[in-house]
């Protein structure tokens, strides 16, 4: 996916996410709540383990990142930087499922993070919220994005 095309589904992922919060009426199935919920519960799971396994089967082919730094990473560079095998904690709290479309969900939470300390550099916000824009593709849910964003500078 270029550069454009990440910002048009990220614009479209907030003004959905935006759309949904003030009109409440994007509300996802029961099941699909569920389903995404748990979906996103094993990318953590997985991302704690750095598990390349669950990251293949579960990534889309043209997923990209955009880590805590503010950077953007695309193809192979992004589906290196998901896992973290050096966090301590990564606990989400208050997580949201927003459906675009029948094929398209946005996920969103907030997170405690905690990682083993690095030589040389500080460690990453605490707390972060991150987000992430899951598609269906052949019938299963393809991770296509997520983002981490510091939501507290004081701990930087």
């Amino acid at each position: 996916m270029k550069s454009s095309c990440v910002l048009h589904v990220l614009l479209f992922a907030f003004v959905t996410a935006s759309f949904a919060q003030s009109t409440g009426t994007i509300k996802p199935s029961g099941s699909l709540e569920q389903t995404l919920r748990a979906s996103e519960s094993n990318l953590i799971a997985a991302k704690r383990k750095d598990d390349a396994v669950f990251f293949k089967r579960t990534l889309a082919e043209n997923f990209s990142l955009v880590g805590v730094d503010g950077k953007l990473l695309e193809g192979a560079e992004a589906k290196d930087n998901l896992g973290d095998s050096d966090l301590v904690e990564l606990t989400p709290y208050d997580m949201k499922v927003v459906a675009a479309s029948d094929d398209v969900a946005i996920v969103t939470y907030d997170a405690i993070v905690r990682q083993a300390p690095q030589e040389d550099q500080g460690s990453p916000p605490r707390y972060q919220h991150f987000s992430s824009v899951w598609v269906k593709q052949g019938g299963q849910w393809k991770l296509e994005f997520h983002q981490a964003t510091a939501a507290h500078w004081g701990d930087w």
